[in-house]
This record gives structure tokens, C-alpha cells and sequence, in this order.
């Protein structure tokens, strides 16, 4: 787009993801260069007012966590009238809060894993598994505890008895917020990239770790991601179901849609991101490739379609 010659890179900021996010704005800020735009990149936790972003066409957003993530940003960007990437804040708000995305994906019959929940406190743990609290799910075998709002895999859990619990409570950075038991679906691990509505080649996320946790994310070399060799009825199937989820929580420009594949074939959402990683580990720029696109061709996509 001709007007669109001069833009910031958001990113960085102080959240867990921090790290993440400072990795994902050099990735972006590098392609920008490449495509010819003027780009600087702007740590989030400077800015002390948002008017100082005027005076770009755009601003790529690459900022992870709740700061660039649950809606406040955009809904300040979009009062100043500053064009930037993604989604607007309601979409924002919906995705970031896990428990607010299960419920309006369960009001418009798109499946995901049963949940509850849950303070993670000391009476909880003390209570442990037996309780009729976690009736919903049984029989299982695992449960997965994570927070109610987070990214990048922080503070998530593989709860399989009593014991584990306790780990997970001892072990936990942030044991105050509200969280979410999850039930354990048996299966394939999957993400597929959204950009202008369109569903880029979906990945299988495979892993040595226990689950796809932080470090099999962003630090292990042996974890892979691959294309996913799925049947032409499976590929029409998960491109529907996360198409239907981008819409049912009003996504816009561009997005990731996390999803399980059970062993009986059947799709189940586990969360979207609308601000997903951009670092050379990360699955948005990785389904690209499978499709002949360049990084910056992704940066690009991204761009137009939040236009």
C-alpha cells in the first residue's frame, strides 16, 4: 500500500513473554527493512504516551502478553486513530481470556476441550483429585491446569495425580490468578495460521517434551514442525473449524488457531492467539514456507490484510 511508508515495530514490553516478544519484533522489524518500509522498533515499556505513535502510517504489532494482547492497546490505538496489525480490542479481549474463548466456541458449537474454573489455592490442592469438583471429567488420565490468562506455555501443568498437583502449585510464578482445569485430549497437536481470512498449510507440532511447554517451544532444537499429513476431508475439516472460530470471536487480520486432533479424527480449539510469535521458531512464519512464501512475504500478508 502506497500510504504506508513509515511504521513502528511494538514490541517488548514487561510480561512473561517479554523475551518472546523482543525476538518477534527483530524478526519483523529486520522483514519491514527488507520490503522497503521505514521501520523502528519501539519497546513497549518506554512509550509513555500513545500519541508519540502518530506520527507513523502504522504500527506492526509484535508485542505478546496481556499488554499487547487483551485489548487495551487497540482500543487506545483505535481512539487515536493509528492503524495497526490484528485484531481490534473485542477480539482481543476474547482470545486472551481462555475461558471467555471456551465459552463462546461452546455458544456457537465449535469444540473444544471441557474445562473449569478454578483459584489455584491450598485448600484446593489439600482437597486433591478426588473431589466431585472434578467429576466432569472423569475417567481421565491427565488434566492439564493453566492460567486463565497467559501465553508462551507459562505456568501450564500436566496433572496425572495428587502429587503433581502439589508440584504444579509449588512450581507455579504466578499461583494467584484464576486458572483452568482442562480435560487431556489423546492426540495430534496442531496450529494453523489465519491471515485475511485465509488458512495457510497446518502444522504438527512434535514433541520430546512431556507437552508442548515453553522450552519445547522457543528453546529445544528437537522439536518439530511439520506439515501435517492430513487426508483432503481432514484439511477441509480443520480449515472450517478454525475459520469458524476466527469469526465466532471476531479475529480480524490475522491469527493463530491452536487445535488438538483426537485419535477417533475429531478437531478440538484450544486457544487463538492474535498476536502469535514471529521468532525463527515460530509456526505462522513456518506454515508460510510451506506455501514458497519468504518471512517478509508473510510481514507483508500480515500487513495487507489488516488494512
Amino acid at each position: 500500500m502506497e500510504m504506508i511508508k513509515k511504521i513502528a515495530v511494538l514490541y517488548g514490553g514487561s510480561s512473561s513473554e517479554r523475551q518472546i516478544s523482543l525476538q518477534s519484533g527483530e524478526g519483523v522489524h529486520k522483514a519491514m527493512k527488507e520490503l522497503g518500509y521505514e521501520s523502528e522498533l519501539l519497546d513497549f515499556k518506554n512509550i509513555t504516551n500513545l500519541n508519540e505513535l502518530k506520527i507513523y502510517d502504522f504500527v506492526f504489532i509484535a508485542l505478546h502478553g496481556f499488554e499487547g494482547e487483551g485489548g487495551e492497546l487497540q482500543k487506545n490505538l483505535d481512539d487515536l486513530d493509528i492503524l495497526y496489525s490484528g485484531s481490534k480490542a473485542v477480539a482481543c479481549r476474547n482470545t486472551w481470556n481462555k475461558r471467555l474463548t471456551k465459552e463462546i466456541l461452546k455458544k456457537n458449537n465449535i469444540t473444544t476441550p471441557l474445562w473449569l474454573e478454578t483459584k489455584l489455592n491450598k485448600q484446593l490442592v489439600e482437597d486433591g483429585l478426588q473431589t466431585c469438583f472434578f467429576d466432569k471429567f472423569r475417567p481421565y488420565k491427565y488434566l492439564f491446569l493453566k492460567p486463565e490468562e497467559d501465553g508462551s506455555s507459562v505456568d501450564i501443568f500436566k496433572i496425572s495425580d495428587n502429587e503433581s498437583l502439589k508440584n504444579a502449585y509449588q512450581k507455579c510464578i504466578n499461583p494467584k490468578r484464576s486458572f483452568l482445569f482442562e480435560e487431556y485430549i489423546e492426540g495430534r497437536e496442531l496450529t494453523v495460521t489465519i491471515i485475511n481470512k485465509e488458512c495457510l498449510p497446518p502444522l504438527e507440532i512434535i514433541t520430546t517434551n512431556e507437552f508442548y511447554d515453553y522450552d519445547a517451544k522457543y528453546i529445544s532444537d528437537k522439536t518439530l514442525h511439520v506439515e501435517a499429513e492430513l487426508t483432503q476431508n481432514e484439511l477441509d475439516k480443520i480449515k472450517s473449524i478454525s475459520l469458524d472460530a476466527f469469526e465466532a470471536l471476531n479475529c480480524n487480520g490475522w491469527a493463530r488457531v491452536d487445535l488438538l486432533q483426537d485419535k477417533e479424527k475429531n478437531f478440538y480449539i484450544i486457544e487463538i492467539n492474535t498476536v502469535p510469535g514471529m521468532t525463527s521458531h515460530s509456526n505462522v512464519p513456518k506454515s508460510g514456507s510451506f506455501m514458497g512464501l519468504t518471512y517478509s512475504e508473510v510481514v507483508q500478508k500480515i500487513i495487507d490484510a489488516s488494512l
